[in-house]
């Protein structure tokens, strides 16, 4: 076939392939539409899973009648008039192709009127205009959508399972946007309703609404800022993780997005405290200049591609790990039985009995956080860490005049149970304690906080190792020799596709070397930075740790079980131990009366 224009209407379907993929995605781009448009009030009505009908009415500023016909025009828009604009998108929708694309597959036909105009206008997908009845703002319909691509419409699911990614994708842009009120009906039932939040309460009742009262009863509040850089949101304790990736929700500038980048900054911030297999869930906020992200990667515009990737990826990983790690000493909650259960047993329950008020103070430098602490309690200073180091009957101080004080957040051991479990009282009621997991999360932080405040030290090979490789991670090796040097590496590059291995780290010696180094290559290409090898040095870390803990079956004096405890307040993740296992729970005295049927 000769080379030929193609004709618009052809155009416009197969830009609707990439943008109109099910009725959710034209669900998507109406009601981003309506949000750049100002609205504070936002309706989606469907029919038939929104197969028959879509009607999206909002109250934003509305469409000049003069410019209703440029909207249904492809690459016709009021968001950008030239590159620099293209390069500082602040709003959800910018390309000007939504429409279009969506007329071509469906019958549309929209209605729209500004503050100024004497009454409204409306348009179908054909370009014919007439006035209207309609307040200020704009309402779009689509009817019968792929009726003239039958071969698309074959690829639907059933109305019930539309429906659901109608409702989930409304969801979405709902806890993207908190100061907007937004309604779902479906089939003439009203089926859903995000009223416009602005109150902590108010927010944390929408994210319950999508996530559900667990994760917000588990959730701790971030709000940090540094570098140009902007974090907000709930991130869930440990304790409340998944068994898959279902309740994690980023937004970039109010723009929901998928990015792996995101996703192994936020996986590796959870590294140390995440039961093996589960998922943390989120949902985080990340303002950042515009110019510094690029929206225009994906045709769904669900991807992002950062200019500084590295410096967004460590402020992520920071952020949600000093959130992680505030000491138990500054936190007034507690994991659950529930909680800690369906961690281990695989249960999505999370625990529903209310907690109390939780905010990360990740600003206050540790030492600070426990200089009044350590005051009225001197057994949370140097005392408690050589009864947990070296147990004996000396550690800690007069037991008495302990308990005379009033109870630190794990409270005052009262017994130890088959030598396994201690036993507490604090001011909510009763604490439970695995003894060798607590003791195993203490230790293992003051081992890496002792090799952290030195330098990785390099052990060289007495044979030279050779390994080969392709040419690009050969490449990528020479380019980044200095990264390598700053991990305790010394590689050299013996020719074009091989490497020679001279210094390892000396905790890494007798590890797999050839396996180490291609994992930091694979970082070092696709981040910039790598972590692998501070993984590996805590995996060998963790194990020395697990092996220089209290065992079960050793039999602890008051003093001891009161020195541990008072170490765990002082520790970062002690709630869980190296493994993600919980360290302790509570039990109030709300729940210790319902065990007992006290009050009925």
């Amino acid at each position: 076939m000769p080379i030929q224009a193609l004709p618009e209407s052809l155009v416009n379907q197969i830009a609707a392939g990439e943008v109109v993929e099910r009725p959710a995605s034209v669900v998507k781009e109406l009601v981003e539409n309506a949000l750049d448009a100002g609205a504070r009030r936002i309706a989606v009505e469907v029919e038939q899973g929104g197969t028959r009908l879509i009607r999206v009415r909002d109250d934003g500023g509305g469409i000049p009648a003069a410019e209703l016909p440029l909207a249904l025009a492809s690459h016709a828009t009021s968001k950008i008039a030239s590159l620099d604009d293209l390069e500082h998108v602040a709003s959800l929708g910018f390309r000007g192709e939504a429409l279009p694309s969506i007329a071509s597959v469906a019958r549309l036909r929209i209605t729209s009127a500004t503050a100024d105009a004497d009454h409204a206008t409306a348009i179908e997908e054909d370009g014919q205009t007439a006035p209207a009845a309609h307040p200020t703002g704009t309402t779009v319909e689509v009817r019968d959508l792929f009726h003239n691509v039958p071969a698309r419409r074959r690829f639907l699911r059933t109305e019930r399972t539309e429906y659901g990614h109608i409702e989930k994708t409304l969801r979405r842009l709902a806890l993207g946007r908190f100061d907007v009120d937004f309604r779902l009906t479906h089939n003439g039932k009203p089926t859903g309703h995000w009223p416009a939040a602005v109150e902590a309460t108010e927010l944390e009742r929408r994210i319950g609404a999508a996530f559900g009262t667990g994760f917000v009863e588990h959730a701790l509040r971030i709000d940090h800022a540094g570098a140009g850089l902007q974090l907000s949101g709930w991130i869930a304790q440990p304790t409340f993780s998944r068994s898959q990736a279902d309740l994690q929700e980023f937004f970039v500038n109010g723009r929901a997005i998928r990015d792996r980048l995101v996703t192994h900054a936020v996986r590796q911030a959870y590294a140390d405290v995440l039961y093996h297999g589960r998922q943390p869930a989120f949902a985080l906020y990340l303002a950042i200049d515009p110019a510094q992200v690029d929206v225009n990667v994906h045709p769904a515009k669900q991807e992002v591609r950062f200019r500084e990737s590295r410096l967004v990826h460590e402020f992520l990983r920071r952020t949600v790990e000093e959130a992680l790690q505030t000491p138990r000493g500054e936190r007034a909650d507690a994991p659950s039985p529930k909680a800690a259960a369906s961690l281990v047993s695989g249960s999505e329950a999370g625990d529903h009995r209310p907690m109390p008020s939780r905010q990360n103070r990740m600003a206050l430098p540790v030492s600070e956080q426990m200089a009044g602490y350590a005051a009225l309690h001197p057994t949370s200073g140097a005392a408690a860490d050589a009864a947990v180091a070296a147990p004996s009957a000396e550690a800690g101080v007069d037991a008495a005049e302990a308990r005379a004080e009033t109870p630190p957040p794990l409270g005052f051991a009262r017994a130890q149970i088959r030598d396994v479990y201690i036993v507490a009282e604090n001011e909510q009621g009763l604490v439970l304690v695995d003894m060798h997991a607590a003791h195993e999360r203490v230790t293992y932080e003051r081992l890496k906080s002792g090799h952290a405040s030195g330098r990785i030290r390099s052990q060289p090979l007495l044979v030279p190792h050779d390994m080969a490789v392709s040419r690009g991670e050969a490449d990528a090796a020479e380019a980044h020799g200095e990264a390598f040097a700053s991990l305790g590496f010394e590689v050299d590059r013996a020719g074009p596709e091989r490497l020679t291995v001279r210094c390892v780290p000396t905790l890494l010696a007798d590890g797999d070397i050839e396996a180490l180094v291609r994992d930091v290559l694979a970082d070092l290409q696709t981040l910039g930075s790598s972590e692998r090898l501070q993984e590996a040095i805590n995996g060998v870390l963790s194990t020395m740790a697990c092996h220089g803990s209290v065992r079960a079956g050793r039999t602890l004096t008051r003093e001891e079980m009161d020195g541990l405890l008072r170490a765990m307040e002082r520790t970062e993740r002690a709630d869980q131990c190296n493994h993600g296992r919980p360290t302790w729970i509570q039990l109030g005295m709300q729940d210790l009366d319902r065990l007992f049927l006290r009050g009925r």
